[in-house]
C-alpha cells in the first residue's frame, strides 16, 4: 500500500464502512443509526493521516420518500458531532438522495460527488486519493476518477461480482478498522 500523508484525500462510502448498513431498509433517524466497531476509532487516526476527507453516499431514501433531506442532515449533524467528540474529523458529506432510475443522476458510480469534492478542495489530486467503500458502485465511482480503491466486505453478496467483473482493488478488508489497523498504522 502507499505511504499516505496530508497530500492524500480519503473518500468514505457510509452505510457499510461507518454504520451498520439496513439491508432493505434506510437510516431515517438517529436512533436507527450505529456505527460499526472501530470506526470512531479508526476516523481519529485517518483524521491525523489525510488531508482531506469526505464521506460520499448514495441516499435513495429520499427520492422514495422515506426520509426527507433535512431527516439526513439531522442524522448527518450527530454523525459528525460523535466524530468529533471521538477526536476525528470529516471535512464535507456529500449526498445523492436521486432514484437510481433517475438519468444523468449524481449517485455512485457516476463521479458527480468525485467532481464537487475536488471543486470545493482544489487539493484533491485523484491519483492521490483512496475510496474506501462496500460496494460494486463504491469501487467503479472510484475507478471513474482513478482513485486507489479499498473495498470493506461487509456485503458478501457482491463480494464474488467483484471479483469476477475484474474491478480495480488495491486492498480487501473486513472492516475500517481492520484496514486502518493493518495498512495505516503498519
Amino acid at each position: 500500500m502507499k505511504h499516505f500523508d496530508a497530500n492524500w484525500s480519503l473518500f468514505l462510502d457510509r452505510d457499510g464502512v461507518i454504520n451498520k448498513r439496513l439491508p432493505g431498509k434506510y437510516v431515517q433517524h438517529w436512533e436507527a443509526f450505529e456505527f460499526l466497531p472501530g470506526v470512531l476509532e479508526s476516523l481519529a487516526v485517518l483524521g491525523n493521516v489525510f488531508g482531506t476527507i469526505v464521506i460520499v453516499t448514495n441516499q435513495q431514501g429520499i427520492g422514495k420518500g422515506i426520509m426527507t433531506a433535512n431527516e439526513l442532515h439531522l442524522i448527518h449533524e450527530k454523525m459528525l458531532s460523535t466524530i468529533q467528540d471521538a477526536k476525528g474529523r470529516i471535512d464535507r458529506i456529500y449526498y445523492c438522495g436521486a432514484l437510481s432510475s433517475d438519468p444523468n443522476n449524481c449517485r455512485k458510480p457516476a463521479p458527480v460527488m468525485a467532481l464537487q469534492a475536488q471543486n470545493d478542495f482544489p487539493t484533491i489530486d485523484f491519483t492521490r486519493s483512496v475510496m474506501v467503500g462496500d460496494s460494486i458502485s463504491d469501487i467503479q465511482f472510484g475507478q471513474h476518477v482513478g482513485m486507489h480503491n479499498i473495498l470493506i466486505t461487509t456485503k458478501q453478496e457482491e463480494a464474488g461480482q467483484i471479483e469476477k467483473m475484474k474491478l480495480d482493488i488495491n486492498g480487501s478488508y473486513p472492516s475500517l478498522k481492520h484496514w486502518v489497523d493493518t495498512e495505516i498504522l503498519q
